[in-house]
């Protein structure tokens, strides 16, 4: 599998999990086994190289923000979500990449 096909299949996902995490139809443990299930598979691809696209700079984006925040930060910070549900929104339908993506991959 291509860089991109990878993106290309786990940008939908991440963003199907954070609307379910955001809607609370799922627990943020959910989302953090999808973090490190992704991380694994990403090592296993050898991917080398910085975020390529915007939609993966977005996708590294958002997957670190489940990483570096905890559970009752998402939730409380009225900010913060909202900028997670862009992200989300991005990855699902398109548009323009939100100006604040800083997407690393890792």
């Amino acid at each position: 599998m291509t860089r991109e096909e990878f993106i290309d299949n786990k940008a939908p996902q991440l963003a199907f999990y954070t609307n379910a995490y955001l809607t609370d139809q799922i627990a943020f443990d959910e989302i953090q086994l999808y973090l490190w299930d992704t991380l694994e598979e990403w090592q296993q691809g050898d991917y080398q190289g910085e975020a390529q696209s915007d939609i993966e700079q977005a996708f590294w984006h958002l997957l670190h923000n489940f990483d570096k925040w905890p559970d009752w930060v998402l939730r409380g910070n009225r900010f913060l979500r909202q900028q997670i549900q862009q992200y989300s929104d991005y990855l699902s339908i398109g548009g323009q990449k939100p100006s604040s993506c800083v997407g690393v991959c890792p």
